[in-house]
């Protein structure tokens, strides 16, 4: 391009000249042409400028051509629109742009001055948002450094800044925010009042701004005002209180004084009397008042206000449906200004110094230009008044002529405007032309607006790969036209596919054909003839009045007009999407995007015309690279979901079946491993599948998988995560049909076509084991849950067998053999276990979680193939996996008998994934549970205990948990396994495992001691029946509701404590006798204290004999048994008794050790004591005195039946002392020689007491004496 030196408005003058004469006269002025004359006047004048922003386009076109090197990096890429600067105040993107300087002088001197122009438009752009939201306006111009960060250069920006709107200015100093508060202080501050007038303070100091409308805000603003005139002015008032509300008061009087909406105006006197006692409780002077009173009044005080838009002309009422009335303000505004305004203007004045300097003296000399982006300055002082000049003479006129030589200039513009990357030019130009093809207005539509249409197509087949978001206006075109042809053919209406009540009579006869049958006054059909808005998205059928005849027959005639363009020449459009480049055609379909989403909302006429051809440019552009096509299918994606969460029932399925289709032919391509784009793929299902309320929906998409998946299941490989996440979400539906029909599918996928689940990706192994443990929660049928847990441990035989294809190549490249043994598992990691944890993980916790359904079946059938699964696999294990198992698989499962407690919580276990925890109980387990439970956990510790012997202390403990279970059943589970583990492997226990064993009971029985007695405390507050008559002993009308429960749960507690207890003393005495070989001093030590620690509690509880009287007396209420206590004394005593003779007897080293022999007198001492105080003296202390009483009083009922009770305890008593070694008998006669001698004149209830004593007297003590 050869540039001559011109003045700063040349292209200006040149431009807005010739759009004077293509408007013709201003209305009202005078001319000498004729009407002939003036209509080619002004049709050449469009005509040239037509010529010039062709010439720009071809010069254009020819550079980027030949000359790429010197060309903005930014303009070689496939979407210019994106990477070129913008002046759009609403986009707010400007990106500078590489020139090379080093390849041309020209090339240095624009980017230079693109850069200044960078910075300026960057500035503005921060004005404009400041406008808008002045917080984000500041936030932007601090960030992006056109304004200093601290307040005092905030401020500066404020008070310097010409175009910031005075009302967001307000609003921004009256923000509470910290910084905009600081600003605000700062803006006051900057101000000085010194000796200046109050009234003309207030007048300077709004003179930048507007007070906002809230009342906090400026209550903010006035605070800070007065603190500001009175530190300026330290004598003018008391304090600033006065300045504060005098300057409220002044506000007041300048809006009642000079608004003409007040009628009654305050007058002086009342100005006066209402500012009275502001000074700190005093009047002000009234000749200041009225001073101020009258300056107000006279002039008055004006706030800063925005700068005002130029006067708007007259417009016909089609221009204002156009929206031309802000184009022609701009230009007859730009046609008086003296000077070039803005950055751009400024830029151009550089240009034109530069040509100057470099010219010399020669006014007439030419310069090459090479640089594109010059031409950018050129436009953007052109095509305002081009786009005005094109508007207004395709509006004006009907000329065929001049109509198509407007549209050539519309497409010059646009092809111009769309490859510089000037966006907000090329949308107003592409904007324009959509508006005039009056598609929105069929029945007023002409030979001209037909032509548009046609240029509207050119345009998109031309310049499409630089249309950008003006796709959407285009896309909308193509759609009305589709519809204007539909109707006008007669055809369906889309409407008639989502009508679910509509016959099929009635959807086979559609519209009438209109230009064969006339009109037809239907409400959507009236809607059409009578036409809209451009902007319109539906055009409502609620308008008054029928359609007249005439207007019937005018739209059909100009239906007539659309046959000009066929279904070809639309069709085009769509199939030419494959040639377009990347950025293109990711533009173009969220633009379609759009357009199908506001046919499908139309809540009157909804159509899919845009739907289908989405499908249709999916399927053209699937063959374009995945990185493209992932961007394609990312916009795609989003539109699916959101149309298939749709509330219209018919466009959501109408979308589900069309994303089929897609899905359906896209599966038809082979995916390598490694790749994910067909889950992506799929993913629109799994996110419709899981947030659609619709039954119907959810079914549809379960279909549509199922078919896809069957038809191609050669074919599927990473979409297997979605398959399993939409057959997951449908396992867990409240629909019975919907999860019957997908575990259908998924019952055939494990069963015939596993192989292809993990062809490619083991992970999906993982997705299969979630969704069949979604299934075993079904509770719709048994049937399903047992089928999926027998598909489990079909899954957990493949996994250990390397059923899986990716395992296989694994152990291909990497091979291990597992060494088996019954009793000795390899400790070697299988085959690399850690890779393999993430498999086994969902698997096995899955079955764990399921042990505590509330389905009996289920769990039992759970807890079987889990410990079968642990059992036939567990020897390719780990000890670091078996670790793991133990401490968030199988502990979990007692959750629901022993409850949460820190009894596992160990460090050991801490290596295993976090993904591993303990899942709370939620149904307690019945006795054959509990069994069956703590049957496999033995039988399975047993299998592996060389590998899992350090669980041991872990086992027992929860074995323990067992037994100490408020339920009977695990308590006899407990006690059982824990006889069996210590049957099959003591003889292999150490002398530490063994102590813990002991040790773990011996916890259990203490806590279970500790937690009971805290229940009892409950009792504290109910009367014992000493307190109470005999009438009321059993009258349950003076015990609350409260009370009563108290006492029901306090009496249930202490019958399943005994019963724990009583467990935990067979626990110990039957290992004691079944390993006492085994058991060593310290062992026995630990023994000897449980028993003694349970007896004593025994004792206890069946002495204290006001609990036993509130017991008694709540069994009596309630009707309910008593709990066994004394039975429970009798028991403890009679197992303790019987152990330390046992040891004693046959160990006697441990005896000697440990000094049981005197423990065992002792435990008898005791025993007889208790005997004693129930047959000798009925319920008072045994004294301990020898001296003899002179009388014994009988036995009641209650003594007889305690001491029948207690005569085998003292039996067994009697023969211990009786087998005791003569040394021994000696040694201990003192101790119990006077209660051997009570027992000869007690009262027994058992005959056999007496015949014991009198051996023992005869064997022991004659002996003793004989000596």
């Amino acid at each position: 391009m050869w540039s001559l030196p011109t003045s700063s408005k040349d292209v200006c003058r040149i431009v807005n000249g010739l759009l004077k004469t293509a408007l013709g006269p201003p209305p009202g002025s005078s001319t000498i042409l004729s009407p002939v004359q003036d209509i080619t006047f002004r049709h050449e004048s469009v005509k040239c400028l037509v010529s010039i922003i062709k010439a720009m386009g071809t010069w254009m076109d020819q550079q980027l051509s030949v000359g790429d090197s010197l060309l903005p990096k930014s303009l070689e890429n496939e979407a210019p629109a994106n990477n070129h600067s913008n002046s759009n105040e609403e986009d707010g993107t400007t990106i500078d742009h590489d020139f090379h300087p080093d390849l041309n002088p020209e090339s240095s001197d624009a980017a230079t001055l693109e850069q200044r122009r960078a910075y300026k438009i960057e500035r503005q752009k921060g004005v404009t948002l400041f406008n808008r939201k002045p917080s984000k306006g500041i936030e932007f111009l601090i960030s992006s450094k056109k304004v200093g960060n601290s307040p005092d250069e905030v401020v500066s920006f404020l008070r310097n800044t010409t175009g910031l709107n005075a009302t967001m200015i307000g609003d921004y100093l009256g923000e509470r925010e910290d910084f905009p508060m600081k600003v605000m202080h700062a803006y006051v501050d900057s101000f000085d009042f010194k000796e200046m007038n109050f009234g003309e303070a207030i007048r300077f100091f709004l003179r930048g701004f507007r007070l906002p409308g809230e009342a906090q805000k400026i209550d903010r603003i006035m605070e800070k005002f007065a603190e500001r005139f009175c530190k300026c002015n330290p004598n003018s008032f008391s304090s600033a209180d006065t300045a504060y509300v005098l300057a409220y008061s002044v506000i007041m009087l300048n809006t009642d004084a000079h608004n003409i909406m007040v009628k009654e105006k305050m007058t002086k006197a009342d100005f006066i009397r209402n500012n009275r006692g502001i000074d700190d409780g005093k009047d002000l002077p009234e000749e200041y008042l009225g001073a101020l009173y009258d300056q107000v009044v006279i002039n008055e005080i004006k706030m800063s206000s925005d700068s005002s838009a130029p006067e708007s002309r007259q417009s016909n009422g089609l221009n204002k449906l156009l929206g031309l009335d802000g184009i022609l303000n701009l230009v007859y505004w730009t046609q008086t200004e003296e000077k070039a305004v803005g950055a751009n203007g400024l830029l151009i004045k550089d240009i034109q110094e530069k040509f100057r300097s470099k010219s010399g003296k020669s006014e007439s000399a030419y310069h090459v230009v090479t640089d594109v982006a010059i031409l950018r300055f050129m436009v953007e002082v052109s095509w305002g008044p081009m786009l005005a000049a094109f508007s207004v003479t395709l509006d004006q006129s009907d000329d065929r002529l001049a109509a198509v030589e407007c549209l050539r200039g519309f497409r010059y513009a646009v092809h111009v405007t769309a490859v510089m990357g000037m966006q907000t030019q090329r949308d107003a130009f592409v904007t324009s032309m959509a508006k005039f093809t009056n598609l929105h207005c069929a029945g007023d539509m002409k030979q001209k607006n037909v032509d548009a249409v046609k240029a509207i197509i050119s345009i998109a087949i031309e310049d499409g790969n630089h249309l950008q978001d003006a796709w959407e206006h285009i896309l909308t075109c193509l759609s009305r036209i589709e519809h204007l042809q539909l109707l006008g053919e007669g055809a369906p209406s889309d409407a008639s596919y989502f009508a679910s009540t509509e016959t099929e009579e009635k959807k086979a006869l559609g519209f009438p054909n209109l230009k064969k049958k006339g009109a037809l006054q239907n409400p959507v059909m009236m809607a059409v003839v009578r036409g809209g808005s451009y902007d319109s998205s539906t055009i409502g059928p609620n308008m008054p009045g029928l359609v007249k005849q005439d207007q019937i027959n005018n739209f059909i005639a100009n239906l007539n007009l659309l046959d000009q363009i066929g279904s070809f020449q639309l069709n085009n459009v769509y199939a030419h999407s494959q040639r377009l480049k990347t950025e293109a055609i990711v533009a173009f379909v969220k633009a379609l995007c759009k357009v199908s989403m506001s046919e499908l909302q139309s809540p009157t006429d909804p159509r899919v015309f845009s739907l289908t051809k989405l499908v249709e440019i999916a399927h053209y552009n699937m063959n374009r690279i995945r990185l493209v096509w992932s961007r394609i299918w990312s916009i795609l994606s989003d539109f699916f979901v959101s149309v298939g969460l749709s509330e219209n029932l018919s466009v959501a399925i109408f979308v589900m079946d069309s994303l089929r289709q897609l899905s359906m032919k896209f599966l038809e391509r082979e995916e390598l491993a490694n790749y994910n784009f067909q889950n992506e793929f799929l993913r629109p299902f799994v996110i419709v599948m899981q947030k659609s309320s619709s039954a119907e929906i959810r079914e549809l998409i379960v279909r549509c998988i199922s078919q896809m998946v069957l038809s191609r299941v050669s074919n599927v490989k990473s979409g297997w995560k979605s398959v399993f996440k939409v057959f997951t979400t449908a396992a867990a539906d409240e629909r019975k049909n919907i999860v019957l029909l997908a575990f259908e599918t998924m019952e055939k996928i494990v069963r015939e076509y596993f192989s292809y689940i993990t062809e490619t990706e083991a992970t999906t192994f993982t997705d299969c084991v979630r969704c069949l443990i979604t299934f075993t929660n079904s509770t719709f049928t048994s049937d399903v849950s047992l089928n999926a847990i027998a598909f489990l441990r079909f899954c957990a035989l493949k996994l250990a067998d390397g059923g899986l294809v990716w395992n296989e190549k694994g152990r291909s490249s990497s091979p291990s053999t597992p060494v088996t043994d019954d009793h000795s598992p390899s400790t070697q990691n299988f085959m690399d276990a850690d890779e393999n944890i993430s498999y086994w993980v969902p698997l096995l916790t899955g079955l764990s979680k399921l042990t505590s359904d509330s389905r009996s079946a289920i769990r039992k059938s759970s807890l079987e193939v889990l410990f079968n699964i642990l059992k036939d696999h567990g020897h390719i294990f780990s000890r670091t996996f078996w670790i793991g198992v133990f401490s968030s698989v199988i502990y979990p499962i007692f959750n629901s008998v022993w409850g949460e407690n820190d009894l596992l919580s160990k460090d050991e276990h801490s290596s295993f994934p976090s993904t591993f925890s303990s899942h709370p109980s939620e149904v307690s387990w019945d006795a054959e549970t509990s069994a069956m439970a703590a049957q496999y956990l033995v039988d399975l510790f047993v299998s592996f205990f060389t590998v899992i012997r350090s669980q041991l202390s872990s086992v027992v403990s929860l074995l323990a948990g067992l037994i100490r279970s408020p339920a009977q059943g695990p308590t006899v589970a407990g006690v059982g396994a824990l006889l069996r583990l210590a049957d099959e492997l003591g003889d292999r226990f150490s002398e530490n495992e063994w102590k813990e064993i002991f040790l773990a009971v011996n916890e259990a029985a203490s806590l279970t001691l500790s937690s009971f007695m805290k229940t009892l405390r409950t009792m504290d507050d109910i009367p014992d029946e000493d307190t109470l008559s005999d009438q009321d002993f059993s009258n349950e009308d003076d015990i609350d509701e409260d009370s009563l429960q108290t006492m029901s749960y306090v009496v249930a507690r202490t019958k399943s404590h005994i019963t724990v207890q009583l467990q935990v003393v067979q626990v110990v005495t039957d290992l004691y006798r079944i390993h006492q070989q085994s058991l060593l001093a310290s062992h026995v030590t630990v023994i000897l204290e449980i028993l003694s620690s349970i007896s004593s509690h025994a004792h206890q509880l069946n002495s204290d004999l006001i609990l036993q009287k509130k017991v008694r007396r709540a069994c009596s209420i309630l009707e309910l048994s008593e709990p066994p206590m004394l039975h429970f004394e009798n028991d403890t005593f009679q197992n303790y008794l019987d152990i330390l003779q046992a040891i004693v007897t046959n160990n006697p080293g441990v005896s000697l050790e440990l000094n049981v022999e005197s423990q065992l007198m002792t435990v008898c001492m005791q025993i007889l004591k208790m005997y004693l105080k129930c047959t000798l003296f009925q319920g008072d202390e045994l004294e301990e005195t020898r001296q003899p009483k002179n009388w014994i009083l009988p036995m009641g009922a209650a003594s007889k039946e305690e001491a029948a009770a207690r005569s085998p305890l003292v039996v067994a008593v009697l023969k211990a002392l009786r087998e005791l070694k003569r040394d021994s008998f000696k040694r201990y006669a003192p101790n119990f020689f006077p209660l051997l001698v009570e027992l000869v004149r007690s009262e027994h209830s058992s005959s056999q007491v007496p015949q014991v004593l009198s051996t023992v007297f005869h064997t022991c003590m004659g002996a003793m004496m004989d000596e």
